[in-house]
């Protein structure tokens, strides 16, 4: 079996907010020193898969950066490897695509060079560990031409996935994209594995535009497809709260995602920091701190990236700071997403008053009482923002009209 990766990386996910403002989904950092996309790449080399393209097209510079040649997953081969594939114009192509399968049909021709007979289709933006030999060999012993990984979800979840329903030998029988309620909790993960010759035939049509949506409902009668059950850790980080809890989860006295696993490496590009630093007056607790933080303060079950600076007297509990992030003496953080190279002010505090007013702007993406501050913001001294708030990116001093910014504003440059 030849098989070629193909990781779809080039999403924007509104739901991510400033987030995914200044990088695509991929690029977002999670668990500290790593990126979202570190997941499935160190999943692939794992399973000894090591012909691996990248499809790129929201703000991929912050993603191209990261990965480069692939050395960190030893994929700077020069048989293999990585490839980032980003949209282009032709004689037959132009604009942008317009969906996962129309990303995999503009670079159909990419994937002929490869002379594989098994295409392995991955999202880009989902936290698990995976040996995908597994679902691979399945694929190949029951005779599947098309297979889908899936999990169990609960009733309520439904909703925000693709729901198959299967006979006793897994094959599916029935596929809905996100339906409102369904009595079927088989949930389709976004993995797809298609023998070359039926993906090139089903991708001949130019209408089709995304696999879950377009195709996959409408090849179960005419194809041979199947369903590969997955009952690892898996975590869909494609809104705040989820992006939030899948960090906080790592927490855990025994978390169900053991990023210290000696034989399921989760390689990255790694920073050069010094050790951490903890000052004499400092207290942490139940924390991921990443090489070169230096916590002079109180920090408490938060997740910290490289170089993240907290001064005396200031308090960090239950939030994600990323690379950089400098927090001043005697400032307050609390349930907040903070984004890189973010300056808090002295005495200024994030997460503050009432938590139960969703945000005017976009009540239904942040409502559960975090505030989420953008890359590159600065934070007045003495300045406090309310919970549901959104900071956006690049926002100055000067950009606060005053000192307070009540539950469930947004505030911009």
């Amino acid at each position: 079996m030849r098989v070629l990766a193909m990781i779809m990386a080039g999403g924007a996910s509104e739901n991510l907010s400033v987030l995914t403002m200044v990088r695509a989904e991929p690029a977002i950092p999670f668990g500290g020193k790593f990126r979202i996309i570190d997941f499935s790449l160190s999943n692939c080399v794992n399973s000894d898969i090591y012909n691996v393209s990248l499809l790129t097209q929201h703000m991929p510079r912050s993603l191209n950066v990261h990965v480069g040649v692939g050395k960190p997953w030893d994929l700077d081969r020069s048989q293999g490897g990585v490839r980032l594939l980003q949209p282009y114009l032709g004689p037959r192509q132009s604009g942008w695509q317009r969906g996962t399968a129309d990303a995999v049909r503009r670079n159909l021709d990419f994937v002929d060079e490869q002379r594989v007979d098994t295409v392995l289709i991955l999202a880009g933006d989902h936290i698990y560990k995976m040996d995908y030999r597994l679902m691979l060999q399945f694929h190949q012993q029951s005779g599947a031409q098309v297979t889908l990984g899936v999990r169990r979800v609960s009733p309520f979840e439904t909703y925000r996935f693709g729901i198959v329903s299967v006979d006793s030998d897994m094959r599916i029988t029935g596929f809905k994209e996100k339906p409102r309620r369904s009595k079927e909790t088989l949930a389709s993960m976004g993995i797809y594995i298609f023998d070359y010759k039926v993906l090139k035939e089903v991708l001949a049509d130019e209408k089709p535009n995304d696999f879950g949506r377009d195709i996959l409902p409408k090849i179960i009668n005419s194809h041979r497809v199947y369903a590969h059950t997955f009952e690892g850790y898996w975590a869909d980080v494609g809104t705040l709260q989820a992006y939030w809890e899948a960090n906080m989860s790592l927490l855990a006295e025994t978390p169900a995602l053991d990023l210290y696993d000696p034989d399921w490496v989760i390689h990255t590009r790694s920073e050069e920091q010094p050790p951490v630093r903890v000052g004499n007056e400092a207290w942490v607790g139940g924390n991921l701190i990443s090489n070169g933080c230096i916590v002079e303060g109180v920090v408490e079950r938060s997740v910290l990236s490289p170089g993240v600076r907290v001064a005396p007297g200031a308090i960090v509990r239950d939030s994600v700071i990323m690379n950089d992030t400098v927090i001043e003496a005697h400032a307050r953080v609390e349930r907040a997403i903070i984004d890189k190279d973010v300056h808090i002010g002295e005495s200024a505090e994030i997460g503050y008053g009432v938590d139960n007013i969703p945000n005017r702007e976009h009540p239904t993406r942040l409502n559960t009482g975090l505030t989420v501050v953008g890359k590159w913001a600065r934070i007045p001294n003495g300045a406090k923002i309310g919970h549901n708030v959104i900071i956006n990116p690049g926002a100055k001093e000067g950009s606060f009209q005053t000192d307070f910014v009540p539950s469930g504003e947004t505030l911009s440059p």
